[in-house]
């Protein structure tokens, strides 16, 4: 019997194991014959978030030109780099585009067959278009891999989860909300993929309660408009017009943060970048792994953050933009390396070289541009939060204002050191997602005029829903407006699930964290830094199955990346497949038997996804 691999999740994620094991095959496992299978119910390469059966209304959040699925240079791996192409050079289209989920998805299709063509003669790729259901075996043994309609376990060496985004049971909260829907007659759309739900449940003309401003409002916003056969108008002046075409709800939109993320930057980089890591590198976070007892965010890590952010909107500032600066730049960074992140003489040497507070870095401010104002009514609401947006669009495509673009990159070149340190809780995700991830330009501009249009109102920051027993409808008010409620017999959680481990809807994944597994404290499967390793409760990692992507405490910011930023996926992706294919040479020959429990009966009937 031939060694075997099952990679669980056959997306962009799982697709980019499979590249990596190309790659490292003939230095690591040479000619010896080897089945993969891969296991999803969705198209491999595409996955189910790009699969092509979905609204060419959706596009991507990224330019094309900063989406590819290859290594290059920058990697810090060990395996050879395989270059490719961007989606961008892929499509031969304009790469400050943003393509369509469709395009993304054709990309990944192509990747995806790429990396079949890149395996040797010796290796054979079965797809089972099935959902799995359970992994069975003990540590020292086969792995059995239960697949749903299918009566007998793919068999394994090795396994590896590449799940991707989960669904989840609902919060208590959810649980009640959704209940005093059912009793009222009310809808209640709980977090879920917006391109997956059923928004036919939404009617013409009635108003909506959406909770939630970032990506997955946007999806919302454009499926209930667009989607619906409105369409945009531009005039003289380059200002949209939204013509209605009646099928639209009214969309009351709010959040924490009462505004949506921010616009993606709409300028190219130009000049000196800053030298990135500075203050929060690899040494750093050897430091802090290091201490003893629990690494706490705020306390440690989040001063660093702020520090390394700073760094690299003063070093724009100061190269490009030297007439809004009163100090020598060798002067001011000198000090501002010996200076404590959290002390006050940082802060006292940034007011004396900066001397318009706008030109200054105020971590605080951005992750709460509402705090403290407050609006005389929702009208005075809608025309304040308009200016908000027509703001943020200016100054996101203005190189004036270049440092953003700085702490753009400082906030990407974050994340790949946080990777090391595991689960660090929603917030910094939050936090980097507003800031680095917004929507594109032309997605605001629509939401503009479709404010205009009264197709969305704005409720504010601090927004709170209540189920309103008595009036039997939903109940929505916000910090920014004290004292005004909108109420609505529809209610749209636009976010996505929060992928625990203890209360996902996948059932292997459910099953591992029952048998052992361990989970961090916020519910993420707890993998090995190291390769992937998925982790008991006791720390051992497991010897023979492994663990990517955002359900795990080693998740990264996404499963293909922007040239020449040495992903982090892309590093887990080769660490990972290295491990792999040296566990199967030490252990080439015929593998012990082991015996086949049978599924459940729960199992034996269940269907895919």
């Amino acid at each position: 019997m031939n060694a075997s691999l099952v990679i669980v999740g056959a997306g962009p994620r799982g697709t980019g194991v499979l590249e990596r094991l190309a790659a490292n095959l003939p230095s690591l496992y040479g000619d010896r014959p080897l089945d993969i299978h891969l296991v999803d119910p969705h198209p491999p390469g595409a996955g189910r978030v790009w699969r092509r059966e979905q609204s060419p209304l959706l596009w991507m959040n990224s330019t094309a030109e900063d989406v590819t699925m290859f290594t290059d240079a920058s990697v810090e791996q060990e395996g050879p780099v395989r270059p490719g192409p961007t989606l961008a050079q892929w499509a031969r289209t304009d790469g400050r585009t943003f393509l369509s989920r469709q395009d993304q998805g054709g990309y990944l299709r192509w990747f995806y067959e790429q990396s079949l063509a890149a395996l040797p003669p010796s290796v054979t790729v079965h797809e089972h278009r099935h959902t799995a259901l359970r992994v069975s075996g003990s540590r020292d043994g086969r792995q059995q891999v239960w697949l749903a309609g299918r009566p007998t376990p793919l068999l394994a060496d090795l396994v590896v989860l590449t799940l991707g985004h989960l669904e989840s049971e609902p919060s208590p909260e959810q649980r009640e909300l959704s209940d005093f829907a059912a009793r009222h007659g009310l809808t209640h759309l709980p977090p879920a993929f917006t391109a997956d739900s059923d928004l036919s449940v939404l009617k013409p003309g009635e108003p909506v309660l959406v909770r939630g401003f970032g990506l997955a409002f946007v999806d919302l916003m454009v499926l209930l408009t667009e989607g619906r056969g409105g369409r945009y108008t531009t005039g003289a002046d380059g200002r949209l017009t939204y013509r209605p075409s009646g099928r639209e709800p009214v969309l009351h939109v709010g959040s924490r943060r009462g505004v949506p993320y921010h616009s993606k930057i709409g300028y190219p980089p130009d000049g000196e970048r800053p030298p990135l890591p500075r203050f929060f590198g690899p040494e750093q976070v050897d430091e802090l792994l290091a201490r003893p007892g629990r690494i706490t965010f705020r306390r440690d890590v989040w001063p660093l953050i702020v520090k390394e952010l700073g760094f690299a909107h003063y070093h724009r500032l100061f190269t490009a933009h030297p007439e809004r600066t009163r100090m020598h730049r060798p002067d001011f960074e000198e000090k501002y390396a010996a200076a404590d992140p959290a002390g006050a003489a940082l802060q006292a040497l940034v007011t004396a070289a900066v001397p318009d507070p706008a030109d200054r870095l105020d971590p605080a401010a951005l992750d709460q541009p509402l705090a403290g104002i407050r609006y005389r009514d929702g009208e005075a609401l809608q025309e304040g939060l308009r200016g908000y947006i027509e703001a943020d669009l200016a100054r996101r495509h203005d190189p004036a204002h270049s440092p953003d673009l700085a702490v753009s990159h400082a906030l990407l070149s974050v994340y790949g050191q946080l990777v090391r340190l595991g689960d660090l809780g929603p917030w910094w995700h939050g936090f980097f997602s507003y800031l680095a991830s917004g929507p594109p330009g032309p997605r605001l501009r629509q939401l503009l005029a479709l404010s205009r249009a009264g197709v969305v109102r704005f409720l504010g920051a601090g927004t709170t829903v209540t189920a309103d027993e008595r009036r039997g409808v939903f109940s929505a008010g916000s910090a920014s407006v004290p004292g005004e409620r909108v109420e609505a017999r529809a209610l749209v959680e636009a976010r996505l699930p929060e992928p625990t481990v203890e209360h996902t809807r996948d059932a292997l994944l459910r099953g591992l964290y029952v048998d052992g597994a361990a989970a961090t404290p916020a519910g993420l499967l707890a993998v090995s830094a190291a390769d992937a390793r998925i982790l008991d409760r006791a720390g051992r990692p497991h010897p023979r199955r492994f663990a990517l992507g955002p359900h795990t405490d080693a998740r990264s910011s996404g499963a293909f990346a922007r040239p020449g930023t040495n992903a982090p996926a892309f590093r887990q992706n080769d660490a990972a497949a290295r491990a792999l294919l040296t566990f199967l040479r030490d252990r080439a020959g015929a593998p012990a038997a082991v015996p086949v429990s049978a599924p459940t009966p729960e199992e034996s009937h269940a269907t895919g996804h």
